[in-house]
């Protein structure tokens, strides 16, 4: 086993041992596995990711969807054009505020995800059978450990 050199605060860490690459490499890993399915079926990953989040909350105000897709603003009024144009999602403005943008899965999205949920169901199965459902709930556990103490809300 190689002893670590120790640094005097200044050297930087070798990119494969940092914990911003570390976890995009884990997220590149993951998602090789679901962009197949994704893509046989003409969705993108951030597509996804807002009809999973919809799919969960129901109708949510489009501030509040970026946030729980991890979408930029921008991009999620892209995405929401063409989910709307394919009949994924209903978008209107709030009553009480017409500021505010509401968005929710419309029955054809709710469909699509009942669709896709046994082949997702099947690649996270896979994967779990690599690494064991008791890691992967340590993983997710450690991760929100790692959310918590960096929120900024702390």
């Amino acid at each position: 086993m190689t002893k670590q050199p120790t640094r005097a605060g200044m050297e930087l860490s070798q990119t494969q041992r940092t914990l911003p690459i570390a976890l995009l490499r884990a997220r590149e890993a993951v998602m090789d596995y679901f962009r197949p399915l994704l893509a046989e079926h003409d969705v993108t990953e951030q597509q996804w990711r807002v009809m999973r989040v919809l799919d969960e909350l129901g109708t949510v105000d489009a501030s509040f969807l970026a946030r729980q897709a991890c979408i930029l603003a921008p991009s999620l009024t892209r995405i929401m054009r063409t989910l709307e144009a394919r009949g994924f999602v209903e978008v209107s403005r709030d009553s009480s505020d017409g500021r505010r943008t509401l968005v929710c899965l419309s029955k054809e999205g709710s469909q699509f995800i009942r669709k896709l949920a046994p082949a997702s169901a099947k690649i996270y199965q896979d994967i779990e059978s690599k690494i064991g459902s008791e890691r992967i709930g340590t993983l997710l556990d450690e991760i929100e450990i790692l959310l918590e103490a960096l929120s900024p809300e702390k």
